[in-house]
């Protein structure tokens, strides 16, 4: 099992920002996921991955634009959104899905 699969079959929600270095909005983002994180601590993991290194899994997830956000838990997808999302949005999900 890789790496990534281990990290998603977690029985809490695992959220995961597929980004890119040269992405401005993906820039937007990495405020916004520090303070979902620092709101809801440990009732969430959250993963980023720069799809530029990570190719295969960003086709494996079909993600064709930057940034999209998927949350999993227990290996299952959940939610997927394309763009920046708010902290009270993604709050509010996470909770949802405890």
């Amino acid at each position: 099992m890789s790496k990534f699969s281990e990290l998603i079959n977690q029985d809490k929600p695992v959220l995961v920002d597929f980004f890119a270095e040269w992405c401005g909005p993906c820039k937007m983002m990495a405020p916004i996921l520090k303070e979902v994180k620092d709101s809801v601590g440990d009732a969430v993991s959250i993963l980023k991955i720069d799809v530029d290194k990570n190719q295969t899994l960003a086709a494996t997830y079909q993600v064709r634009g930057v940034p999209t956000l998927l949350l999993f838990k227990n290996g299952k997808q959940l939610w997927r959104q394309s763009g920046v999302v708010q902290k009270n949005d993604l709050i509010s999900l996470i909770k949802s899905h405890q």
